[in-house]
């Protein structure tokens, strides 16, 4: 298959968090950041012993529904992990690398160089009110949490 402009493909290894350390290699899956999932085909997820935990439906392109299941995984890529939901691929389905996996390895995609980079620091909510790990993120000699909590505590 002929790359189309804007993908690329990657190597991927797939591994069962219940049993760490065995893994099984996906070489040249296609990036989709079209896709929500990722999928691989269920042989090798089996060949993990991935279980089945959720049924989803598909809209393909041509407005078909596809049914398949997907099962918990961790993915590995280019020195990354990431835990997430794989869809177990039948045959002629396509290994897809999906936009939710690469948001969980905090990758993002550089389509001029067609690779995937580091998505920087990812966003966080703000709290309210003083840090009390303070600026360099070690505890506020002023006052920490507790302390804070106890002064709002009439005396007994």
């Amino acid at each position: 298959m002929r790359d189309e402009m804007g993908t690329f493909r990657v190597d991927v290894e797939i591994e069962n968090p219940a049993r760490p350390g065995e893994r099984r290699l996906l070489k040249s899956v296609l990036v989709d950041t079209g896709a929500e999932l990722s999928w691989a085909p269920a042989e090798l997820l089996e060949s993990l012993a991935i279980e089945r935990n959720n049924k989803w439906l598909f809209r393909q392109a041509d407005g078909t529904i596809l049914e398949r299941w997907t099962g918990s995984v961790s993915v590995h890529v280019a020195g990354k992990r990431a835990a997430d939901e794989v869809v177990f691929g039948q045959p002629g389905d396509l290994v897809l690398l999906g936009s939710r996996t690469l948001e969980g390895l905090n990758f993002r995609v550089e389509p001029v160089t067609k690779q995937l980079v580091d998505a920087g620091p990812a966003p966080a909510a703000a709290a309210f009110g003083e840090n009390p790990l303070g600026r360099e993120g070690r505890e506020n000699p002023r006052k920490s949490a507790l302390e804070a909590a106890d002064s709002d505590q009439p005396d007994r």
